[in-house]
């Protein structure tokens, strides 16, 4: 909520007084005197949680990630575990990835919650995101916090919050928890550390979850089908260094080849534009030396790992970069595969996408009679899914953001069992003669071809907020009739939770929780969906569109007939 120039002007002095350290105080100061357009960048607006939890600039003021923003949630944070788990020694796990500045920010969370009489078990080095996951459940634990700002550039870090399920925050504790932080002021922190409560852990926990990732990522792969494969792989500078290359050689992967250059973790990231498997130049190295040793695979992952970005062999042998929404067709697919043929499909089983990602998710599901379940963006809502249907069994599910989850020892976007699991289709489909972009192309001429494009606009400041805000209230004020000359027979509006008829003007009530998504779909089957981002400064518009492929001869000619339908609809949308 952005606040008035008065109130701007009391957050200001508040940050003035002893409450607050002296460095922050004098750089405070000289904000004022030097760039009043930073202070008030700095103090506009309090940092809130997203979908990704709370994610900022680092620095000084209500609107960046310091030691007191970290150290007021973690207060609320406190409060209202006291409040749920009375009389219970409360237990918190801590991780942070290789963001500057994490380490320490993690330490002072460890404090706060310690100064609180909760017992903390904090990472002694930093470790990947899905282990802190899978962490909580293991150490038996209400919460879990992981420090890192994903893929954001480097002047970010963050803050997840995860439940004693494993899971993100979702309804209804994540507004009881964002009410009482907003119910204290800064002085109410208590930054008083008890030692005693704050025990490291490391390698104990490594163990488990590397053991769990080989338990749930390996399927179909023989050893020699494993030898057969070279794969090249980066953390980007990442936490993934720490889990990945070990669970490969523990599942049986011998040949492959690290990029050095980006092994070493480095908050600054000094090797590429952005550490976002989802651009292709953050794979540039790794394609590169790939093309060296001619590795089968290409795998990168972001630095807290829980995302993962992969290029194979194409018909032609040439490494093609796969993204996000391809990726997840293939994974769910070789993993219904695997349950239809090993161990049978119950009944009772469901694999999950979001609202977002390619509707050719359903067909996949439809296809082997299992139950699509779409939830918004983010994976705490597929892990939402797990808690609230314990009687369904959870098989994979991914969304178009390069994540994915195989089953669900952890309860997040898992990079690690997902790469084995790569490794395992590149490795079982080479054995019988086809490969995983074959496998892509046969889902293609089974199910149609379906192809998806993400255009995202940053809109960075005050001033982007405002234009992105204002962006979503004209499409709902004046939805677009047609979008490239097809009608728009359907408009769901997420904020309102209806879903619009204009054929037939019927109305019916959309049953997921409210969000800030509009979608409209065609006469054709196109798909637009406009949503701002929770974690950036962005607005995304998510373009998907089909056609049918009944050669793969012809895969190169459809393809490139839907690019230039995906260009037209940007075109006539102005994105």
């Amino acid at each position: 909520m952005s606040t008035t120039t008065s109130e701007l002007e009391a957050k200001i002095k508040e940050w003035l007084t002893p409450t607050f350290d002296q460095n922050t105080q004098e750089t405070i100061k000289k904000l004022q005197n030097e760039n009043k357009e930073a202070l008030h960048e700095a103090f506009y607006k309090d940092l809130e949680f997203g979908t990704g939890g709370m994610r900022g600039v680092m620095g000084v003021g209500t609107n960046r990630i310091n030691k007191y923003t970290l150290g007021k949630s973690t207060q609320g944070l406190s409060n209202y575990l006291s409040s749920q788990f009375s009389g219970q020694q409360i237990k918190v796990v801590i991780a942070y990835d290789c963001r500057n500045n994490s380490d320490t920010l993690a330490r002072t969370v460890a404090e706060v919650f310690s100064a609180n009489g909760i017992k903390v078990f904090l990472f002694s080095e930093l470790r990947p995101t899905p282990e802190l996951s899978f962490a909580v459940r293991a150490l038996d634990c209400q919460c879990g916090i992981v420090l890192t700002a994903s893929h954001n550039p480097p002047e970010y870090n963050g803050y997840k919050v995860y439940w004693q399920d494993g899971g993100q925050l979702v309804p209804p504790q994540d507004g009881e928890i964002i009410k009482e932080i907003n119910s204290l002021t800064y002085a109410d922190i208590n930054f008083k550390a008890n030692p005693d409560l704050i025990a490291t852990i490391d390698t104990e926990v490594d163990k488990k979850f590397i053991d769990k990732s080989v338990e749930n990522g390996s399927f179909a792969a023989s050893q020699k089908e494993k030898d057969d494969i070279t794969i090249v792989f980066t953390s980007l500078h990442g936490t993934s260094i720490t889990a990945i290359p070990y669970t490969l050689k523990q599942a049986g992967y011998n040949n492959v080849h690290i990029v050095k250059e980006q092994a070493e973790p480095n908050g600054n990231f000094p090797t590429v534009k952005s550490p976002n498997p989802e651009e292709p130049e953050a794979l540039e190295m790794a394609m590169q030396l790939a093309q060296k040793v001619d590795a089968d695979i290409v795998i990168g992952t972001d630095p807290d790992c829980d995302r993962l970005g992969i290029a194979v062999r194409n018909l032609k042998g040439e490494l093609q970069l796969l993204n996000g929404n391809q990726t997840m067709l293939v994974m769910t697919w070789f993993l219904l595969e695997h349950y239809k043929n090993n161990k049978g499909l119950q009944g009772n089983e469901f694999v999950a996408s979001t609202i977002v990602s390619t509707p050719m998710m359903k067909s996949l599901a439809d296809k082997y009679g299992v139950e699509y379940m779409e939830v918004l963006t983010g994976f705490k809502w597929i892990a939402k899914l797990i808690k609230d249907y314990p009687e369904k069994h959870f098989i994979g599910g991914g969304e178009e953001s390069f994540g994915y989850m195989v089953g669900d020892f952890v309860r997040d976007k898992d990079a690690v069992t997902a790469t084995l699991l790569a490794c395992e289709i590149v490795a079982a489909t080479k054995g019988k003669g086809s490969s995983f972009y074959k496998a892509l192309l046969d889902l293609y001429s089974d199910l149609g071809l379906f192809k998806e494009h993400l255009v995202s606009l940053v809109k960075k400041g005050i001033k982007g907020a405002e234009e992105i805000k204002q962006t979503m209230v004209d499409l709902r004020a004046n939805p677009p009739e047609t979008i490239n000359g097809e009608k728009v027979v359907l408009i769901e509006d997420y904020a309102s939770s209806l879903a619009k008829n204009t054929q037939d003007h019927t109305v019916t009530e959309i049953q997921t929780p409210k969000s800030n998504v509009l979608i409209f779909y065609t006469e054709q089957g196109s798909k637009i969906a406009a949503r701002p981002s929770g974690t950036e400064p962005k607005i995304k518009f998510y373009i998907s569109v089909q056609d049918t492929l009944e050669n793969q001869g012809d895969f190169e000619e459809i393809n490139s007939k839907l690019d230039t339908k995906i260009e037209a609809i940007k075109k006539d949308l102005k994105i």
